[in-house]
C-alpha cells in the first residue's frame, strides 16, 4: 500500500496572496448523475473563507461571543464553468481583492488541478448583533492588508477543541 501524504493543514495554506483550501467531493455532495450539486460550491467557498481567516489568526468565534460582530454575505456572483464529480480532489483558491472599513471583497475559484470549475466574487460585511454594518476590528484590517500584500506572518489561533 502506498504511503498517504497531505501537504495542506486543516486550514489550508497561504501561497503569496492566495489562500488554498483542499476539498474532497463525497457522495453526499452530488446529485443523481454524480455531479456536484450547484449549492455545494457555495459551501466549499464558505468553508474556505472561514479557514482562511482562521489561518490568518482571526478568531471569528471569539468576536461573535464577545458581541463585537460577525460577517454576513451582502453580495455574491458565481459562475460555473465545469462540473466536479464524486471523489474529485478540489482546491478552493481565495484572494482578497478590496478592504473597506466594514467589508471585504473576495475572489474565489474552485479548481480541479488547473481546471477552473466555478468562480465567485463575494462581498462580506462585518455586522453588529443588531445586523448593522460596523467597522471591522483594527487588527483584522491590518492582517487583511498583510494578506493582500503577500507578507502575512501566520500565527495560528489557539482553537482549543476544534
Amino acid at each position: 500500500m502506498a504511503a498517504v501524504t497531505t501537504d495542506l493543514p486543516l486550514e489550508g495554506r497561504f501561497e503569496g496572496t492566495d489562500h488554498r483550501f483542499p476539498v474532497r467531493v463525497y457522495f453526499e455532495d452530488t446529485d443523481l448523475s454524480g455531479v456536484v450539486y450547484h449549492a455545494n460550491y457555495l459551501r466549499y467557498m464558505e468553508r474556505a473563507r472561514s479557514a482562511m481567516l482562521r489561518a490568518a489568526g482571526i478568531d471569528q468565534r471569539a468576536a461573535h461571543e464577545a458581541g463585537e460582530g460577525a460577517y454576513a454575505v451582502r453580495d455574491l456572483h458565481i459562475h460555473y464553468t465545469a462540473p466536479a464529480r464524486l471523489d474529485d480532489t478540489l482546491t478552493v483558491v481565495t484572494r482578497m481583492e478590496q478592504i473597506r472599513s466594514p467589508s471585504v471583497h473576495i475572489h474565489q475559484r474552485v479548481m480541479r488541478g488547473d481546471v477552473m470549475l466555478a468562480e465567485a466574487r463575494v462581498e462580506a460585511v462585518f455586522v453588529s448583533q443588531g445586523g448593522r454594518a460596523r467597522r471591522q476590528p483594527a487588527d483584522w484590517l491590518a492582517r487583511f492588508e498583510s494578506i493582500m500584500n503577500g507578507d502575512l506572518v501566520v500565527n495560528p489561533v489557539d482553537r482549543g477543541n476544534d
